[in-house]
């Protein structure tokens, strides 16, 4: 069964590369969202497996969204430019952060792990 990813960020250009990064790994790919409504929107039915999000969508910030995802136990990567890790972590413990531009191997490097840790919630994240 191929995982399914959520991919939620309003630049276009960094949008399209995140979801060809993801989808040439083998994974399926839901998105992009450029906004909070439609993400939001794309996980009332079947849950994703994980979700890359940037922080500040076009109409406002994923918080929301990620706390509902972190309760639903799925695994959250924010990609932001504008946003420090400390930040981030201040707010959701736990989750991971990358910053912009991050390359495509780091960023499937994190999916990867994230994912990995899912499946064995005993692995502690470095």
């Amino acid at each position: 069964m191929v995982q399914r990813i959520l991919v939620a960020e309003d630049e276009p250009i960094v949008a399209f590369d995140l979801c060809d990064t993801v989808e040439e790994a083998g994974y399926q790919v839901e998105g992009p969202h450029s906004g909070v409504s439609s993400a939001s929107e794309a996980c009332e039915g079947e849950k994703p497996d994980l979700a890359i999000l940037d922080i500040t969508l076009e109409d406002g910030e994923v918080y929301a969204l990620a706390e509902r995802l972190e309760a639903d136990n799925v695994p959250i990567i924010f990609h932001s430019g504008s946003h420090k890790k400390e930040d981030v972590a201040a707010r959701l413990q736990g989750e991971t952060t990358l910053v912009k531009p991050c390359p495509p191997a780091e960023m499937l490097g994190a999916v990867n792990g994230a994912l990995e840790e899912k499946r064995n919630p005993q692995l502690i994240k470095a």
